[in-house]
């Protein structure tokens, strides 16, 4: 057996610089003294790093700490608009992109229709996108990071399958790279909220665990445990749209029967809503009788009362409620928290899920579990992929 090989010089300077700037970002202001007993760096080591972060604009000097008795320590703190990141949501109507700085502020947005575009179409958008975001940055760009639907092997940033794009097996982290020279991370875009909601989303009190069930024309959870993205074995891990919960139910577009999305994602929703108007004659019968019925005009419908919105919106609550039974039995994570379009429809729509799930899962378990609903709307899966970049890429911590 191969023993691993020592440390090079150039490996250990970028763990120091790594340490450092962690250190920083997570406790500044903080002077050069307590970064050396933070880290157990030597003070010569913490000087010459931050020699070098203050030459790149990383880190700035903040002004003076209280004095111990001699002089008193020049504070350093992390410059958030030293680098932004290019940060990607290749969504389902849209492909939104945004400009954000390291803290997670977003600093520019920019959204650009797909229109049903998908395959070399669709990536023509992408490059479209990048190449405005990369336009309108002001301060060097770290990376992209990209939240998308599908599969996603995040070693390599390619798409194994996102049925609605007609991706399959696209090299779209190398194609960016090649195209831009810029480090490129690619992950799924359920995982991608999970880590947004996780870095961002949560209070001090944060929990180690975390599942996000995103809920739009398709359904995914992302799962972070012990405070680490968990992807599975074959990155699919979250996958619970796919999971069939009607026997003999209605043909999905992954090629099975009674999935999950058939019965609660938006377009299901739609769909059942604009069937139940017609034959129980609601209003909302005209606008599917015209063939325009949307998610938001069941949204609409369901907050002014109308039955056929109501029984549809709930019916597909309580469907997600036996699949985040099936998660609270599985994994028995304290909290669970629900983004994506379709948590348009409240509270009511919440506590049916909750109730659902409940009412179909371990008591002892489900009374300590937390369903709510996420905090980043709407840019959750672009905070995420963000978020992604810049811990692979610097190794912060992200922590609040």
């Amino acid at each position: 057996m191969r023993l691993p090989a020592k440390a090079t010089h150039a490996q250990t300077r970028q763990h120091n610089h790594r340490l450092v700037l962690r250190t920083v970002y997570d406790f500044g202001p903080i002077s050069r003294a307590d970064v050396a007993r933070s880290t157990g760096l030597t003070r010569t080591t913490v000087s010459d790093v931050v020699g070098d972060l203050l030459g790149d604009g990383m880190v700035e000097e903040v002004g003076r700490g209280p004095s111990s008795g001699g002089k008193a320590p020049i504070l350093l703190s992390i410059v958030g608009d030293a680098r932004h990141i290019i940060g990607l949501d290749l969504g389902e109507v849209t492909f939104a992109g945004a400009l954000v700085n390291l803290r997670g502020e977003i600093r520019r947005v920019v959204e650009l229709p797909v229109d049903g575009r998908n395959g070399d179409d669709a990536l023509a958008i992408v490059y479209r996108l990048v190449d405005e975001l990369i336009t309108e940055a002001d301060s060097p760009p770290l990376g992209i990071g990209v939240g998308t639907p599908g599969l996603v092997d995040t070693r390599t940033g390619t798409i194994r399958w996102a049925v609605n794009l007609d991706w399959q097996d696209l090299p779209l982290g190398g194609l960016l790279t090649e195209r831009y020279g810029l480090p490129v991370n690619v992950a799924n875009d359920s995982q991608a909220a999970a880590l947004a909601e996780y870095t961002f989303g949560t209070d001090s009190r944060r929990l180690p665990n975390l599942i996000t069930i995103k809920v739009g024309r398709g359904i995914g959870a992302g799962l972070v445990l012990n405070g680490s993205l968990f992807q599975g074995d074959g990155f699919g891990a979250g996958e619970i749209g796919h999971v069939a919960v009607v026997d003999d139910g209605a043909a999905c577009r992954c090629g099975r029967f009674g999935c999950l999305e058939t019965v609660a994602s938006s377009n299901a929703i739609a769909a059942r809503a604009g069937a139940l108007a017609v034959e129980l004659g609601t209003p909302l019968a005209t606008r599917f009788g015209a063939g325009e019925l949307a998610l938001d005009d069941v949204i609409r419908a369901f907050e002014a009362g109308d039955p056929a919105a109501r029984t549809a919106a709930l019916e597909a609550a309580r469907y997600l409620g036996q699949a985040i039974a099936a998660l609270i039995g599985a994994l028995n994570i304290g909290r669970i928290v629900l983004d994506g379009p379709v948590t348009a429809f409240g509270d009511d729509w919440l506590a049916t899920i909750a109730d659902e799930a409940r009412r179909r899962s371990l008591g002892l378990l489900s009374r300590d579990t937390e369903i709510a609903f996420g905090r980043l709307a709407p840019n959750v899966v672009v905070l995420g992929a963000s978020a992604l970049l810049i811990t692979r890429e610097l190794g912060l911590s992200l922590a609040r």
